[in-house]
This record gives structure tokens, C-alpha cells and sequence, in this order.
């Protein structure tokens, strides 16, 4: 018989890889409810009591109730953001930080449940210094990186290192012509720099030459690693010209990978590496929501069913 306990999963209304993931524990008779925090508090109401044995109370939708302290796994994928349209610009900003510190703060204390991953430590994960900072103490080897609102610092740091690229802190939506667009990776040259600079922070890293790119999925304690073929400067800007193969990580990669994942408390973690031209894989980025499930179709790996049995919390 099955535990009762449910895996909440909280997403956006459109996510294909969250899909698959309450399919699959539907078909183990693992009871899922799936909500969107955006959806506070239009039609997601709170209730919570901080107790001696914890958060006590309950989230309710129109259509479910969950026990706040009965939750057995938090799937934390890409919920959308608190919206309160009808408010002035004054009372709104004043809402959305009492929805997410009230409501997210409930989220994040949840007695006994197991996050994948919890908020605040995707929130730490996703800031690229700290993200590069961890991945050196780990062992990884990183490309010579630079941080940087000084454009002659800028300029110094290109002529230092000849080949270098640019590539965004965060990469926000920008809409052109009402098409969704991101800033891309892109080299640049000394002339390339100027004033601009000065305007914001920017990452600027040596690009290495490389004979192929690594996506090294872990989900709990199995680690897939898949090889991108594509000769592209970044394999995510033409998904028709990558070919795919399974690979094995060298040596001292894997010890690595999980002393990052301990150090910034994740579960799960989609790395990305380039492999030079001499074979050594350099460290790029961990995204701790990145996206895996592809993967599995391109390569056969069985990511779903190591995702499943971690959000089921079997052993593994």
C-alpha cells in the first residue's frame, strides 16, 4: 500500500517536464497535488500555525485541500509570480512582498518534507559569482572570470586573456515585437567594450576552446551525463544541430559534483561543462530548475524514474 502523504508540486500552469514527472507518480499510486503560488491569493488561500511541532495548518485550492504538515516532497519547479493588478503600483509592491515572504516563508518551513529543491537554496544557486565560487572550492576547474562595471577593467581583462565571452548575470525576458527574446552568449573583442559598461554589472569569462559541450543531470544520488555535439559557441541557440551520446565523467568529477550540490543543499542540479580540446571538462553553470526531461528521449537514461523515486523518497 502506498504512503499517503502527497508530493506537492508547485509550477506554472504550462510545464511539460512537470507533466511527465505527476504522470509517473500517478501511475505509482503516489498521490500528487499540483498548484501554482502564483495563483495567491486569487484562488490559493493559506493557513498556518507556527507551532512547537512546526508549520500546522493547510493549503486550499478550489479543488483540494493539502495539510501543510503532512506534505511528503516539494517539487519546486517555475511557479509564476504574485500579480495583484487591481492594486495602485504602491499597494501592490507592498502585497507581492507580504505574499512572498508570508506564503513562501510558509513553503520553505514545511515540517519533515523533502525539497527538490527547497526555494531559498535555488534562489543561492542561481547567482553566477557565488555559483562559480562553489564550483571552484568543489574541485571543478572554472574558466578565468570576471565580474565587473569597469569597462577599463573590461578592456584589461580581454587583452589579458585574447578570446573572451560575455554572458548575462540573469537572463531576464526581453519581448521584441512581441516575441520573447533572451540575451545570448557572445564574443568580444577590446573595441567591443565601452562606456556601457558602467552602466550595471557584467560576467566576462575566457572561452576555452572546446571539442563538445557536457549536460551532467543530477537527480539525487544518480548522476546522467550526456554529451552535446553542435560546434555552436552555445549548443541552447539551435536545438536541431546538437547530436547527443551517453559518456562516462573523468575522474575526481563526480566526488566534485556532490560536494556542490552539499555545498549549496540541492537535490537535483543541471550542470553544463565544456570539454577542451585536451578532454578536461571546465565548469559553465549550475541551474537548479533546469530543464532534463528531453534528455531522456534523446539518450534512453532513466531521469524520470530517478526523479519519481526521489520525489517518492525510496531507496535509492
Amino acid at each position: 500500500m502506498s504512503e499517503p502523504r502527497p508530493v506537492l508540486v508547485i509550477t506554472s500552469l504550462h510545464d511539460p517536464t512537470a507533466d511527465v514527472v505527476i504522470r509517473e507518480l500517478h501511475d505509482r499510486d503516489v498521490p500528487v497535488v499540483r498548484l501554482d503560488s502564483g495563483d495567491f491569493p486569487a484562488s490559493l488561500s493559506v493557513e498556518a500555525e507556527i507551532t512547537d511541532r512546526g508549520i500546522q495548518g493547510r493549503l486550499q485550492t478550489p479543488s483540494c485541500t493539502t495539510d501543510l504538515a503532512n506534505v511528503r516532497a516539494l517539487y519546486y519547479r517555475r511557479p509564476s509570480g504574485f500579480a495583484f493588478p487591481h492594486l495602485s503600483e504602491q499597494d501592490a509592491r507592498f502585497a507581492v512582498t507580504q505574499a512572498r515572504y508570508g506564503l513562501g516563508g510558509v513553503l520553505a518551513a514545511l515540517p519533515g518534507c523533502l525539497y527538490v529543491n527547497h526555494p531559498h537554496r535555488i534562489g543561492d544557486a542561481e547567482f553566477k559569482p557565488s555559483g562559480l565560487a562553489g564550483a571552484a572550492a568543489a574541485g571543478f576547474l572554472i574558466p578565468p572570470s570576471l565580474v565587473t562595471s569597469s569597462p577599463d577593467a573590461a578592456r584589461a581583462f580581454v587583452k589579458r586573456h585574447g578570446s573572451v565571452v560575455y554572458k548575462p548575470l540573469h537572463n531576464p525576458v526581453y519581448l521584441v515585437d512581441g516575441v520573447s527574446n533572451v540575451v545570448r552568449i557572445a564574443e568580444v573583442a577590446v573595441d567591443d567594450i565601452d562606456d556601457s559598461v558602467a552602466g550595471t554589472a557584467h560576467l566576462f569569462q575566457q572561452r576555452v576552446p572546446k571539442a563538445a559541450d557536457v549536460r551532467v543531470t543530477v537527480i539525487g544520488g544518480e548522476v546522467f551525463c550526456v554529451r552535446i555535439d553542435s560546434g555552436l559557441l552555445d549548443w541552447r541557440t539551435n536545438y536541431s544541430q546538437l547530436t547527443y551520446s551517453v559518456v562516462e565523467p573523468p575522474s575526481g568529477i563526480e566526488s566534485a559534483l556532490y560536494r556542490y550540490m552539499h555545498h549549496f543543499g540541492l537535490g537535483f542540479g543541471a550542470f553544463d561543462f565544456c570539454v577542451g580540446e585536451d578532454g578536461r571538462w571546465w565548469f559553465l553553470e549550475c541551474n537548479p530548475s533546469g530543464q532534463w526531461y528531453w534528455l531522456e528521449h534523446e539518450t534512453g537514461l532513466p531521469m524520470l524514474a530517478a526523479m519519481a523515486d526521489l520525489l517518492e523518497r525510496k531507496n535509492r
